[in-house]
């Protein structure tokens, strides 16, 4: 059986991770107004509650071009 401080060390680079990548996705939707697909409202929502995923998804799906 593992303990605590096992998981912690497993967990604790996946949490930067998710923490990274939902900071850079909220901070990109807040900036630009152009998207793939969706709206500003939709992909703060995917981005904020979707597990490491969400800001994943919006990077790949919804970020629109430069303008």
């Amino acid at each position: 059986m593992m303990d605590l401080s096992a998981l912690l060390m497993l967990l604790a680079p996946l949490v930067i991770i998710q923490i990274a990548l939902m900071v850079a996705a909220v901070v990109h939707i807040l900036r630009h107004n152009h998207y793939k697909s969706g709206n500003r409202t939709l992909w703060l929502i995917i981005a904020i509650c979707i597990n490491i995923i969400g800001p994943i998804l919006y990077f790949v799906i919804g970020k629109g071009d430069a303008e």
